[in-house]
């Protein structure tokens, strides 16, 4: 069946443009991938894929790519090269590192999955990626949230629930165009000071507030992210 999907894909040359392997219990990618230069969305979710191939550099017109429910531990060097990529899913892999320079290029990204991962820290190289709108790091281990997060100005929706952050840092403060925030099922007992910057029409998802520990409450300002008062 692979192999089937694939010769046709190849037929059609610089007219294929979507490829999905969805479920077909692969475990390595197609290396024939580099000759179809064309290509803008790949999905490969749910197989057994331990790592990208290298010819997957040459898909610089990729705009999607989804590699989740696979078998990786990071995220690769190679897909720095997908400089017109705009939604990774990396969701439900083994993920616990990002490989160096990985997003300094990505400057088309603005989506962004890696839940259900191993992550225990959220690296600063992935603050380099300054066009992101949507950040999923929910069902990890992060511990703490870098203060480089600060560069993500653009980001609109981010979701960190069941993690083990314990704290905001104060740089959250300049996620001016932040909307949604999802800090569910944390340790979280600090929240930064009350003259942030954050938008004032920022959601926090009801849930966290639910299990958001009174000494938490406690000890916010009254006007947490700047959306309490008028």
């Amino acid at each position: 069946m692979v192999e089937r999907l694939l010769i046709k894909a190849l037929q059609g040359g610089e007219n294929t443009k979507i490829m999905t392997f969805t479920g077909k219990k692969i475990k390595k990618m197609p290396s024939t991938l580099e000759k179809l230069p064309a290509l803008k969305t790949l999905d490969l979710q749910n197989n057994l894929i331990p790592e990208v191939c290298p010819e997957i550099r040459t898909l610089t017109q990729l705009t999607s790519l989804n590699l989740g429910n696979n078998l990786l531990e990071a995220v690769p060097e190679e897909l720095k090269y997908l400089v017109s990529l705009r939604k990774l899913h990396l969701f439900g892999n083994r993920i616990c590192r990002f490989a160096s320079g990985v997003c300094g290029r990505l400057k088309s990204l603005v989506y962004m999955s890696i839940n259900h991962n191993q992550l225990a820290i959220i690296p600063t190289e992935l603050c380099s990626l300054l066009n992101l709108v949507e950040l999923q790091l929910n069902y990890n281990q992060v511990i703490y949230i870098p203060e480089e997060i600060k560069f993500l100005k653009d980001l609109q929706k981010l979701l960190l629930a069941r993690n083990n952050i314990k704290a905001l840092p104060n740089t959250f403060c300049d996620l001016e165009n932040l909307r949604i925030l999802d800090i569910a099922g944390n340790l979280i007992q600090m929240f930064p000071p009350g003259n942030c910057k954050v938008s004032r029409n920022l959601q926090l998802v009801p849930v966290q507030i639910l299990i958001c520990s009174y000494r938490c409450f406690m000890q916010r300002s009254p006007n947490v992210f700047g959306v309490a008062d008028a």
